[in-house]
């Protein structure tokens, strides 16, 4: 009696209970099957899929790769994104506090995201703008808004943007600068220079590395000689004062894409040097291998062993010094902007943006300033995160 109440299937039709253990045992079976066919696949992986399934595995790494995808997106498209041009001006809404986002007016009532009306005053004594609302006009904030016109890419005129209002009012997320130019828009234009800027540089100094790197470590000798002399000079020298020389070489009258590109070879060309000699030891303990050896004997010339033989085998590091050498290569030119020396308007990037927060009673006046700092944190450390998990990924002895 016990029994048959402890377990309900007891008292059901003998054609239920057979039907149920089929399901189940049909349900295990698959269960099964399919984790032998991941354990096959996984068998037969090469390296850079056995790397691909351990860095999904990794959710930080994960989520920050995503992140970074948004970020970019949003560079790419900041003509349609940002509501306003970078330069576009408010005269009387300087110095403006962030807009106030409400959902519920004076009496209560539930709307659609909307802002209040802005008035701006001087103070006569002071000449310090006040900013107060206009309870009784709602500005509803909508998405794809037609606003002010652009070329998108430079080629795709349009004039709809992701959202914003139809006012007279100026929708301000951040704020406003010194000049009355919306600080949303502006972070979002600034974010192509200071995230492109990273890859671009990477990519130079990746070569240069691996290069330099790769003859250096297999000749030996007196090309070794040379290339680490030129290294350590390089390093010996402080940073900040080598890229003030080099930036001050710049001609003023280029254009925002000619300093874009000279600052991006200035970075690359001091950021190359620890890889080379991180690249140097690999080669030098890869080359007496056997298969090197082989190699050699068939006849394969220098550069076929260094790129085809020797190079792939520590290719999991070289993956994992670009996403870490990023973040450096973006705070290099956020701090040679900040100094005045990189990006100048009337173009911007997150540093030349930060060179109004240089006085501090200017921060503790208008301390939303500041707001840049936080995109640059953001980056910076989304793309730690990521060389944290491809480190673990590219790591065969993590769990």
């Amino acid at each position: 009696m016990a029994n048959t109440l402890s377990n309900p299937a007891a008292n059901a039709p003998k054609g239920y209970v057979d039907r149920r253990s089929k399901e189940l045992l049909s349900r295990h079976h698959g269960t099964r099957s399919k984790r032998l066919r991941m354990a096959e696949q996984l068998l037969e992986a090469s390296q850079y899929e056995l790397m691909l399934v351990k860095f999904k595995k990794h959710k930080l790494a994960m989520i920050s790769f995503w992140l970074l995808v948004v970020m970019y997106l949003i560079a790419i498209l900041a003509d349609f994104v940002a509501p306003y041009s970078p330069l576009t001006r408010f005269g009387e809404l300087v110095y403006a506090p962030p807009n106030t986002i409400h959902i519920r007016d004076e009496q209560g009532n539930f709307h659609a995201p909307f802002i209040y009306r802005r008035v701006s005053k001087l103070d006569e004594k002071t000449y310090i703008y006040s900013f107060m609302d206009d309870t009784s006009q709602r500005i509803p904030i909508k998405l794809f808004v037609k606003g002010e016109p652009y070329k998108l890419w430079g080629l795709i005129p349009g004039n709809l943007h992701l959202f914003g209002i139809e006012s007279e009012t100026p929708l301000f997320l951040l704020g406003s600068d010194k000049l009355g130019r919306d600080m949303f828009s502006r972070i979002i234009y600034a974010s192509r220079v200071s995230l492109f800027i990273g890859f671009g540089g990477v990519l130079i100094s990746f070569l240069l590395g691996i290069l330099l790197g790769g003859i250096s470590g297999y000749f030996g000798g007196t090309m070794d000689l040379l290339i680490q002399r030129l290294i350590e000079f390089i390093m010996s020298i402080p940073q900040i004062p080598l890229w003030m020389a080099l930036s001050a070489a710049i001609p003023q009258e280029w254009s925002g894409i000619q300093k874009f590109l000279a600052i991006t070879l200035i970075l690359s060309l001091v950021g190359w040097t620890g890889l080379a000699r991180v690249v140097r030891g690999k080669i030098i303990s890869l080359r007496e291998e056997d298969y090197v050896t082989a190699a050699r004997i068939s006849s394969a010339s220098d550069m076929t062993i260094i790129f085809h033989h020797l190079l792939p085998g520590f290719t999991s590091y070289l993956i994992v010094h670009i996403t870490n050498s990023i973040p450096g290569m973006i705070l290099g030119e956020t701090t040679l902007s900040f100094l005045g020396l990189g990006i100048t308007p009337p173009n911007v990037s997150w540093g030349s943006l930060l060179q109004q927060a240089q006085d501090v009673t200017v921060i503790g006046f208008y301390p939303w300033l500041l707001y840049p700092c936080a995109a640059i944190i953001l980056a910076v450390m989304l793309f730690n995160f990521l060389g944290d998990g491809l480190r673990d990924a590219a790591d065969p002895y993590s769990h």
